[in-house]
């Protein structure tokens, strides 16, 4: 059939996560997922396909992203019928107060999505990147942007208030949230939970956030302004008082840009570790800095949980997600002894093993593993979007 692919395209700063879904009749279902890979050379093209991984090394460089774009898709053209795309659906970091749901992109909405990119230094660009790639490889494709921060639209006014000049927050300047498409597919796989329930899930990757949900809606969240707010990452500050800002661009002396590089990427795991920003890494290593790094790391996780229960006036359960919260047993485990106050108690066996429910029976609190599925989201919404055109 004609026009029944859809790809998506999730860039972050080091990588594009890609899928490649069939439309049959009214639904969709995964062909492929993969991962084009610019962090170490050469580059490399990875995809999971009929039970298979396949790989491609890649000759092109970062200074000619266009032609690095165009190597990968020449590779997934030997692969799948690319004349048969539909639909280009992005995940897009940033969409303010404009975009409460996803978006064709039109060049109206792709001017919207660029005036934003300041609020979202580290990813916004990257995304604007490729949406212009691939309107220049695939010119007569409808491209959509699916929005990480269009999840959180149903916080409360004062939760997503900062408490600074009215003319300030009137322009713009309060909290957003973000990892919104993760955070929607999770709102969707807890059927299994008393309706209504009230949910703290925390996406744990190299970006990490926490979100508080009541009946699938985000009532609060982690993350504000930008990327930066909340917990530590791998490489990030998470919540910093303003004062040291102003320490390092007074007394200390340190540019504006010193000051976004140190907070973007020299902090978090890897600023206290003076290290590593691999939480894997960290663990396995004996350096008293490691275990520090984690220590805070988990520290700063359980009392966000605990901020965020007080938003939801309750906690049912704890949703662990995301790389890290999917697969890092002992991250998990840390956080939960910190929470047993709040009755929550994980079964050490379920634990080791990233199974779905890892909370015991007397557990007050129920604990889950769940995959994230970030891409799936992005090609529900591209082909919503389609089917209304």
């Amino acid at each position: 059939m004609a026009n029944d692919l859809i790809l998506t395209l999730n860039a972050g700063s080091s990588t594009v996560k890609l899928g490649i879904y069939e439309v049959v009749r009214t639904e969709i279902s995964a062909l492929a997922s993969g991962v084009i890979d610019f962090r170490d050379a050469p580059f490399e093209i990875r995809l999971k396909h009929d039970g298979q991984s396949l790989s491609k090394p890649l000759t092109a460089t970062l200074d000619d992203p266009n032609a690095l774009l165009q190597e990968s898709f020449d590779w997934l053209a030997q692969r799948f019928d690319l004349s048969r795309l539909s639909t280009i659906g992005h995940r897009v970091v940033h969409g303010g107060d404009i975009f409460t749901g996803p978006a064709v992109i039109t060049d109206e909405v792709l001017e919207q999505i660029e005036a934003l990119a300041e609020l979202a230094p580290l990813h916004q660009p990257q995304s604007l990147r490729l949406i212009r790639a691939m309107r220049a490889f695939q010119p007569g494709v409808t491209q959509t942007a699916s929005f990480d921060t269009a999840f959180h639209t149903t916080n409360d006014a004062l939760v997503r208030r900062f408490a600074i000049p009215r003319a300030l927050h009137d322009q713009g300047i309060k909290r957003y949230g973000f990892h919104g498409l993760s955070y929607r597919y999770i709102a969707g796989q807890l059927a299994d939970l008393p309706q209504g329930a009230k949910v703290v899930a925390a996406h744990l990757g190299s970006g990490a956030s926490l979100c508080a949900m009541e009946g699938g809606i985000s009532r609060d969240s982690s993350m504000g302004f930008s990327t930066l707010d909340g917990i530590p990452m791998a490489t990030r500050t998470g919540a910093l008082d303003p004062g040291v800002i102003l320490h390092l661009m007074g007394p200390l002396g340190m540019t504006l840009e010193q000051v976004e590089t140190m907070l973007y990427r020299e902090s978090g795991l890897l600023g206290v570790s003076g290290f590593a920003a691999d939480s894997r890494e960290l663990i396995a290593s004996d350096r008293p800095e490691a275990a520090e790094a984690i220590a805070l790391f988990c520290h700063r996780i359980a009392g966000e949980v605990a901020r965020l229960a007080t938003t939801l006036q309750g906690l049912d359960a704890l949703v662990f997600t995301a790389g890290i919260g999917e697969n890092q047993p002992e991250i998990r485990a840390k956080v939960a002894r910190q929470l047993g106050w709040l009755g929550l108690d994980l079964d050490a066996g379920a634990n080791a093993a990233n199974a779905r429910l890892i909370s015991t029976p007397q557990s007050r609190i129920t604990a889950l593993v769940i995959p994230t599925d970030e891409e799936s989201i992005i090609a529900e919404q591209a082909f919503s979007l389609k089917e209304t055109k």
